[in-house]
């Protein structure tokens, strides 16, 4: 193993260690304006590879991307007065441009379902018309008092889907299908990270939704993050903006409608997932890197071999990088790596280039081994399928060493201190105040098999109580 790099402990300052793994695995860096940030070529790699993933899925789910403007006129906002009140404290407006008071001050997009909801009430006309599934990839401001790179900032990066559906049954349905199959598979599959999935409370759902419902994984800390959220919007915004079509039978009817999104906060999720000590352990799926070549000593042919090695692992469809900085130390490119969670790495040296070895080195465990160069390919492939199960089942060990099912809202409160409870809810008098007088959330309701309710009237229902970011 490496030489440990020199970060705050987790045990010791979670916060800090998170902050060190940031900057030192050159993720990201702050911006000039307090709360943005500079995302590094490392960090928006692995952003890229995220983006990917998900909009493979979102295609597949059937929504085509488009792009609108950044500027909302204020007007747009306040016409839906529960979703503007929601989003008011965060606003970022423009009221001077060209060196005059505009006419109309402009809301930088905080999100942007008025935005689309005005275009939406122009396209949508018929029944023909509907489903009308589109997402767009953007930027967003929301003035964030309590920045933290990539979890909470001003400026964010992330997706955001906006459909229109001609009943409420093919709304609810298609929001549920997001959640499950392009949310929860691509941060269970891709990301290696268990969620609960659920329903958002009264209290906690989006501005001006009819339901929210989300994915809440467990870090490093025993703390929730919210990873993803899918929200039924009912015809709330179709009837503020006139998104109304005509039915079959002649009727003119409101559409019902859908929005979703994740965010960069995916990768701040990564790190505090799955990183150690050590810095980032990135899922191999995941990974833009998922293999590196370290040469150590351009000698005896070792330099040809780590290329041809190289060039090898690339063939069999590996994502590799050689590293043949020779006037860099081994020491320090292997602490390099490792803190930038590269799943495996290859050291190889004159005497390995000799032997018709390399040393084989695994990020999950930290285990390492001398293998033959002849087939390294299979065994590496393999073992990156191996390594993203040990990621996962890790995950899901602390997760379910650390969720505890209570009795009462007392010992809930409790236990949500220390991890996750959950606890039989039926949401009546002043649990939520009780709960966030501790300073814990009821992050999602589910029901008793982990299913999704449809409403927070529902009986049987769990809650999912935790501290959260």
């Amino acid at each position: 193993m490496a030489k440990a790099p020199v970060l705050t402990p987790q045990a010791e300052d979670f916060p800090r260690w998170y902050q060190d793994v940031v900057a030192k695995a050159e993720l990201a860096d702050n911006g000039p304006v307090r709360g943005t940030m500079v995302i590094r070529p490392y960090g928006y790699a692995i952003w890229e590879r995220m983006q990917a993933e998900l909009d493979r899925r979102i295609k597949d789910a059937g929504a085509a991307n488009a792009y609108f403007p950044l500027f909302i006129p204020q007007s747009y906002l306040e016409r839906e007065q529960e979703h503007v009140e929601g989003f008011s404290p965060e606003l970022a407006v423009v009221t001077h441009a060209g060196g005059k008071k505009l006419e109309e001050a402009a809301v930088v997009r905080p999100t942007s379902e008025t935005m689309i909801d005005a275009y939406f009430a122009k396209w949508v006309q018929s029944y023909r018309d509907l489903p009308l599934l589109l997402n767009q990839w953007a930027n967003i401001v929301r003035w964030e008092l309590r920045p933290r790179l990539f979890l909470r900032t001003t400026e964010f990066l992330w997706q955001e889907g906006h459909t229109c559906h001609a009943t409420d049954t093919d709304a609810r349905a298609y929001a549920l299908r997001i959640l499950r199959e392009v949310y929860e598979d691509f941060v269970v599959n891709v990301m290696a990270v268990p969620v609960f999935a659920g329903l958002k409370t009264d209290r906690e759902k989006f501005a001006g939704a009819v339901a929210s419902y989300a994915i809440e994984g467990m870090m490093g800390d025993r703390k929730a993050l919210q990873m993803g959220t899918s929200h039924v919007l009912g015809q709330n915004f179709a009837r503020v903006f006139g998104i109304t079509y005509l039915t079959e039978s002649g009727d003119q009817e409101f559409a019902w409608q859908t929005s979703w999104g994740v965010s960069t906060r995916l990768v701040g999720a990564l790190i505090m997932a799955h990183g150690d000590d050590g810095g980032l352990r990135v899922p191999p799926r995941l990974a833009p890197v998922q293999a590196v070549v370290l040469l150590v000593r351009d000698e005896d042919g070792a330099g040809e071999r780590a290329a041809a090695l190289r060039h090898e692992l690339a063939g069999a469809g590996v994502r590799v990088e050689l590293d043949a900085r020779v006037d860099v130390t081994f020491g320090r490119r292997a602490v390099e790596w490792e803190l930038k969670g590269v799943p495996v790495r290859l050291e190889l040296g004159p005497r390995d280039a000799t032997a018709g070895t390399v040393s084989l080195v695994r990020r999950d465990t930290t285990a390492k081994e001398t293998v033959p160069l002849a087939g390294v390919a299979g065994r590496v492939t393999a073992l990156l399928d191996e390594i993203q199960t040990t990621l996962y089942e890790q995950a899901v060990a602390r997760r379910d060493t650390n969720t505890v099912d209570a009795e009462s809202l007392d010992a809930a409160r409790d236990a949500a201190q220390r991890g996750f409870s959950r606890l039989a809810w039926d949401g009546s008098g002043d649990a939520e105040d009780r709960l966030a007088e501790a300073g814990v959330t009821v992050r999602c309701l589910q029901r008793a098999d982990g299913g999704l309710p449809e409403s927070v009237d529902e009986s049987g229902l769990f809650a999912v109580i935790a501290r959260a970011y």
